[in-house]
């Protein structure tokens, strides 16, 4: 039975390749190779696209998990009893990298030259870099260092930095400070010795957030100031069953995910890279269309052999499988050529980038050369070409799986359609028509 099965499937795929070789110089050979390059070049688009957007918004949002928002937020702490138990609670989970507790107050920033600025003061320990991998990883320090031990020292966001006009060393007060009722809200004893500057990959982190260490926080805060512990995991998508838990063993706290924050931003990301993906996707569906006038053709050129195979014995389903069989080839053809593009040109996307500057700085050298040589040395190469070879590209292993199968199911659907009446005419039809 196998043995049949097996010869039954062999002569379908012999029929399949015998019409695709006698046909590679009619118009159905021309159909099927554009719907390969459609197909392969498709691919190729969506993967690169979804890589750089992937890294784009990642950039984005691991700056945001690591330095600002954690993954999981944790506050309400009624007692020290309370707190030891949630920290060795969270020692025991594997799944949890770190567990960092902080403060958090709104300031109004006065510097030396009487420049002003609204902040976020973040009271965090002072070897927070060393506990906390994430956060050293993408807090680059572009002045000083962020050495916080020293009640007075400040780490500041090079956004912020800028607008107060200060740099390392620079004295700057917290002239306002938000707090409980034992914090004076103006005040300019509140001064503090500017240790670094940082820069991360979101811009409002930079134009908002200043760090000093916890002793520093509680001092300045007040006793009402609330501790909040940040918590980072493996993975960000393990936030649910977390959150869920802590709120069964401790139902007096208040338990954040990081969906919480920044929801609307991550929303906007979201639907900027889906709008992409479906303008990018039509591709797919003009190939289909593209493959099922082409099959329709082939079937009506073929209408002779069909029926005369079915006149040997050839059953619809083995027959309407000759032509499905076809758009399946195209498919993985063209799929398999384009994710490997994709990924190259993936991988590769700071080099494409600088290629691409090249190449347009070179084309309008040229055309400036023809028609005003006196403005070519104006010329300069456009500075987004680098910005963006500057965001690496991550690729998701299941995005390219779902993209090459929906490449692939693109042709194999249209062949499908356009076979469905494969077998209208009979050989007697086919004998007398001709």
């Amino acid at each position: 039975m196998k043995i049949n099965n097996f010869l039954n499937h062999r002569w379908i795929f012999f029929v399949s390749q015998r019409f695709s070789r006698i046909d590679r110089n009619g118009r159905s050979a021309v159909t099927s190779a554009l719907a390969t390059l459609g197909i392969c070049f498709g691919i190729m688009t969506l993967i690169v696209i979804t890589s750089v957007m992937n890294g784009f918004q990642m950039e984005f949002k691991d700056a945001i998990m690591e330095l600002s928002s954690y993954h999981v937020q944790a506050s309400g702490f009624i007692d020290e009893a309370m707190e030891q138990e949630f920290i060795n609670f969270c020692k025991n989970k594997k799944n949890i990298v770190s567990a960092t507790p902080f403060y958090e107050a709104q300031s109004f920033i006065v510097s030396e030259r009487g420049k002003q600025a609204a902040a976020v003061i973040r009271a965090v320990p002072h070897d927070v870099c060393e506990t906390d991998a994430g956060f050293a990883k993408e807090l680059h320090i572009l002045q000083g260092s962020f050495n916080i031990e020293d009640d007075d020292a400040i780490v500041l966001g090079s956004s912020l930095a800028h607008m107060l006009g200060v740099h390392t060393g620079t004295v700057i007060t917290l002239l306002a400070l938000s707090g409980g009722s034992d914090v004076a809200l103006l005040s300019e004893s509140r001064q503090f010795r500017v240790a670094g500057v940082f820069y991360s990959g979101y811009a409002d982190i930079n134009m908002t957030y200043a760090f000093i260490n916890s002793a520093s926080g509680q001092k300045n805060f007040g006793e009402s100031a609330q501790k909040i512990y940040g918590i980072k995991l493996r993975r960000e998508s393990f936030d649910a069953p977390l959150v869920n838990e802590m709120k069964c063993f401790f139902p007096k706290l208040k338990v954040e995910s990081w969906r919480s924050y920044n929801r609307s931003f991550f929303g906007v990301l979201q639907v900027e890279k889906n709008m992409l993906l479906i303008l990018v996707l039509l591709i797919f569906v003009v190939v289909a269309i593209n493959m099922y006038n082409g099959m329709r053709r082939l079937v009506f050129e073929r209408r002779g052999e069909i029926a005369t195979l079915s006149a040997l014995g050839g059953k619809s389903e083995d027959i309407k499988a000759i032509f499905i069989l076809r758009g399946f080839l195209t498919g993985c053809i063209g799929g398999f050529g384009g994710v490997l593009l994709g990924l190259f040109l993936s991988v590769n996307i700071a080099t494409v980038f600088a290629g691409a500057s090249r190449f347009m700085y070179y084309a309008h050298f040229f055309v400036v050369m023809l028609v005003s040589p006196e403005n070519a040395m104006y010329i300069q190469e456009n500075p987004m070409y680098m910005l963006y070879a500057a965001i690496p590209a991550r690729i998701f292993p299941l995005e390219v799986f779902f993209i090459a199968l929906f490449g692939i199911c693109s042709p194999l659907a249209a062949s499908y359609a356009a076979s469905r009446d494969v077998l209208k005419m009979t050989i007697a039809e086919v004998l007398h028509d001709e």
